[in-house]
């Protein structure tokens, strides 16, 4: 499960074992919290706490075409 960008307290992780049938999405790990956002609608697939949605969105779509790039050459190989 490589980290694509780490930037501040965020990690934004792509797991290469998941579920054929779980749409696109990326990992977000920020202060022991996780959640993930879906790389089709670049929304959230749970709610972040501690007010940190902004925040990750921001960092998320400055690094949209990269972390889309290395989700799609990680599960390319598999097949």
């Amino acid at each position: 499960m490589p980290t694509v960008v780490e930037e501040g307290e965020y990690k934004f992780i792509i797991h290469t074992n998941e579920l054929p049938y779980e749409p696109p999405h990326v990992h977000v790990r920020f202060n022991g919290d996780e959640v993930r956002v879906n790389l089709d609608s670049g929304r959230f697939m749970e709610t972040p706490s501690g007010g940190k949605k902004s925040e990750i969105m921001k960092i998320y779509k400055e690094h949209l075409v990269e972390i889309r790039k290395e989700w799609d050459r990680l599960h390319h190989e598999e097949q």
